[in-house]
């Protein structure tokens, strides 16, 4: 039987959240795209990477609230040979 606190718990666990990332830096030409789709299938996250022309990285995801939080952490560092300037994150409505 599961307790009502359990029960939220997994609720909150299981709810979808979809956001789109942008990430600024040296974030093109250094296998920026090939690591995040890496890290999202280690996440759990489905979604799209693209270059844009301004030289940024534009993410969207969708995961469950936990996995979603673990991408956007990974953002911050990227790929190995990345400079990440900063990103930013905001919900979208979804894939």
């Amino acid at each position: 039987m599961h307790s009502l606190k359990n029960v939220r718990h997994h609720l909150k666990e299981n709810k979808l959240r979809s956001v789109r990332i942008i990430v600024t830096g040296k974030v093109q030409g250094v296998f920026f795209r090939k690591y995040t789709l890496m890290k999202a299938n280690e996440s759990g996250v489905q979604g799209f990477v693209k270059n844009l022309p301004d030289g940024n990285v534009h993410i969207e995801i969708t995961g469950n609230e936990n996995a979603v939080n673990d991408f956007i952490a990974w953002c911050y560092t990227g790929s190995p040979n990345a400079v990440v300037a900063a990103y930013s994150a905001s919900r979208c409505t979804g894939l």
